[in-house]
């Protein structure tokens, strides 16, 4: 039986020489463990809009811009893809659905217990790009 995939968008923020990451409520899978926001799209919703809720919902703050897939992971045996989208917000972002929000410099986050897929984006692209050039 095969298991239908939950795409799943990841907002990579970056301000300066930072990216915005969160922890996960001890209470969800991974709880505890540091994620790039988001969460899962929607019947009828494209990444884009689903990015622009998600953000909205978790950090009070609307995306001003949506950029390219950066990657993209399976979430260990579950049915969750998980796609990392550049994206801009306008506004200071406020930790609504999470334990805390950290702006991290790259070799900062590299250092974070991450969950799975967070933590395989952070080694397979983040990892590959210098400080600053991204």
């Amino acid at each position: 039986m095969t298991v239908e995939t939950i795409d799943v968008v990841a907002a990579v923020i970056r301000k300066d020489d930072e990216i915005l990451v969160c922890q996960r409520n001890l209470e969800k899978r991974h709880g505890g463990l540091w994620e790039f926001p988001g969460g899962k799209v929607l019947a009828k919703e494209n990444f884009e809009d689903a990015l622009h809720r998600e953000i909205l919902e978790e950090l009070a703050v609307e995306v001003s811009l949506v950029g390219s897939t950066l990657y993209s992971a399976r979430d260990g045996a579950s049915p969750f893809l998980i796609h990392f989208i550049e994206a801009t917000i306008s506004g200071i972002p406020v930790a609504l659905e999470h334990p805390a929000i950290e702006w991290q410099t790259i070799g900062a986050i590299g250092k974070l217990a991450m969950a799975p897929a967070d933590k395989e984006f952070v080694l397979e692209y983040l990892s590959h790009i210098t400080e600053g050039s991204a």
